[in-house]
């Protein structure tokens, strides 16, 4: 049974950082591209960035690029969110989610999601 659990979600203030994880089973980890997508109210859900292990491939949006870091640990499969310098804008809640192979931020590409982890970003 395919399972992914984020956790690391939270309250903070505008600059401060976060690191959300996504741990997974289930499935042959290091053969699937994990992303991580958010969903602010009122709004559609966004790809955020994704990892695929076969290539140490790696994407960003343009918003979160230089700020947000993604990696995995293929011991532990858990994939990892460092948020830096968080804005308001950054307020969501935050999912984690597999395809196999290759990364893309489309999530009609993605097979399975997590629950979600909420994250604010506020003064």
């Amino acid at each position: 049974q395919v399972r992914l659990v984020e956790s690391g979600g939270g309250l903070v203030q505008p600059g401060e950082s976060l690191r959300l994880s996504c741990a997974a089973s289930g499935f042959d980890f290091d053969h699937y591209a994990i992303g991580w997508f958010r969903q602010a109210p009122g709004k559609e859900r966004e790809g955020v960035s994704c990892i695929y292990n076969g290539n140490n491939q790696t994407f960003y949006i343009d918003s979160v690029r230089g700020r947000f870091t993604i990696s995995r640990d293929n011991a532990k499969n858990t994939v990892y969110l460092d948020m830096s310098s968080l804005e308001p804008e950054d307020t969501a809640v935050y999912y984690c989610a597999n395809r196999p192979w290759s990364c893309t931020l489309f999530e009609m590409y993605f097979d399975s999601w997590g629950q979600g982890t909420q994250v604010i970003v506020s003064s």
